[in-house]
């Protein structure tokens, strides 16, 4: 299947191999699946069934098994089946679970785990998973993860404002979106926030507008918004970061790789919404016509800005997408960013901060998150944290005046640009993962995608329209 070599499906002519799922070694029950011989070896190797541990035994045919380690309660977490790419010989697997494993988990850790990004010589040949009625949303869910992985990914010499804005017109199109690119002077009268921080770079600023409506979505169907934050590298500008804080600036566009995942998803599954998504391209540099410190602009909504530091480019990216996004008055408006490390200093590095004008849009997307193993943590919009914006040449500053909770200053920040009565989630994710683990190599990912996905129905009332 293009994009997920990992997954094989149709008739194999090749031997299968079996990867058999066990909640316990007991003697009799590893027999009943590997035989005498492979049920000895596993004890003798110290094989103790713990959730994702991985074992190659003999099996009865002369050739080789495997047994996978699973959690004793019936959810079952995706990554528990991400190890086994790198734990399988070369060939073709195939599953053999409980009844009361989900099938689509399964299909979709082993794809998560094959993940592999290089930009030079191929790296060894992975084991392939044969499926012979793959789980749609499973093979979907896994080649729109794998679309924002490689994004962010990309060094930033290779992936610009332009660039990035040509991949996503590449996958919008593909899927069916009417797409537009804004950029120039149009750009600058439409985002003037977002154009005063891409004004250093030579690369200039795209802003990415797309509208796509499901095959059986009515005129009147939720409009579900989503924007993106698509810094393709951020220097810090006149507020320069630290060597060290830039190592990792390729993936200040985590937020548009995400929201352009889902959107791809959100289409793939054609669900019965409109959607429209925007993504903010731009590069956060050093040169005579960057931003400076205390620079004043007139933001989209009419609201001054002036600039308390450059390095809080994120938020003004997101603001103008934000109060234009506000002006079809959609059913949810959703963003995710890589806006703050303050994020990170409250949650580490795998749980998205999720802060939200809405309990029960914050209830529906934290519920599903943990439904599906891809949490998210709520974090107040505290009203009395507000003041700690204010200007005395503007209406408002783009930083606190104090170094405490900043990950809820920048949200309040955003939500000034929110227009009145939307509903509005913001989260602020690291998309990046600093080591390699089962599921999950190192590198660029995609963070809270299913527990967004899986929240939908709830959030945009799509029970009935997608039982029908």
């Amino acid at each position: 299947m293009k994009g997920l070599k990992c997954i094989v499906t149709g008739r194999q002519k090749n031997a299968v191999n079996v990867v058999y799922g066990v909640r316990s070694c007991e003697q009799a029950l590893l027999t009943s699946q590997v035989g005498k011989v492979g049920a000895q070896f596993a004890v003798q190797t110290g094989f103790r069934a713990k959730p994702g541990e991985v074992v190659l035994v003999p099996s009865s045919d002369g050739g080789v098994s495997a047994l996978l380690g699973l959690p004793e309660v019936k959810k079952t977490d995706v990554f528990i089946f991400g190890g086994l790419p790198d734990a399988l010989p070369e060939g073709v697997w195939r599953f053999e679970l409980p009844s009361d494993v989900d099938r689509s988990t399964a299909m979709l850790g082993f794809a998560l785990g094959a993940y592999r990004f290089t930009l030079g010589q191929a790296g060894k040949v992975l084991p392939a998973l044969y499926v012979a009625e793959p789980v749609p949303l499973a093979v979907e869910t896994a080649r729109s993860i794998w679309l924002g992985r490689d994004l962010i990914n990309l060094p930033a010499n290779l992936l610009g404002p332009s660039e990035l804005a040509g991949e996503a017109v590449a996958v919008l199109e593909s899927s069916g979106a009417k797409v537009k690119v804004i950029k120039g002077a149009a750009l600058e009268k439409a985002y003037p926030l977002l154009a005063h921080v891409g004004n250093g770079s030579d690369r200039k600023p795209r802003v990415v507008l797309a509208t796509w409506a499901g095959s059986k979505a009515a005129k009147d169907a939720p409009l579900l918004s989503l924007v993106g934050k698509g810094v393709c590298f951020d220097s810090g500008g006149y507020d320069l970061k630290p060597a060290s804080g830039m190592l990792r600036m390729k993936k200040d566009m985590g937020g548009a790789a995400t929201v352009l995942a889902l959107a791809r998803l959100i289409m793939a599954c054609d669900l019965p919404i409109r959607l429209e998504m925007r993504l903010g391209c731009v590069e956060n540099s050093v040169s005579g016509a960057a931003m400076r410190p205390l620079d004043v602009v007139t933001a989209r909504n009419g609201l001054t800005v002036e600039i308390g530091n450059t390095d809080a480019e994120g938020r003004l990216v997101m603001a103008d997408l934000l109060t234009e996004a506000s002006e079809a008055a959609p059913s949810l408006l959703l963003d995710v960013a890589t806006l703050t490390g303050a994020a990170r200093v409250a949650l580490g590095p795998d749980i998205p901060a999720l802060m939200c004008n809405d309990d029960e849009v914050a209830e529906a997307l934290s519920e599903a998150g943990r439904s599906v193993s891809d949490p998210f943590w709520r974090l107040p919009l505290w009203d009395g944290y507000r003041d700690w914006m204010r200007s005395s040449v503007a209406d408002i500053n783009n930083v606190s005046s104090k170094p405490l909770a900043g990950a809820i200053t920048a949200a309040l920040f955003l939500e000034r640009f929110v227009g009145a009565g939307v509903r509005w989630a913001h989260i602020d994710s690291y998309a990046w993962n600093d080591q390699s683990r089962p599921g999950r190599p190192e590198g660029g990912e995609i963070l809270g995608l299913r527990g967004i996905f899986a929240s939908l129905p709830r959030l945009l009332d799509l029970t009935d329209l997608l039982n029908s």
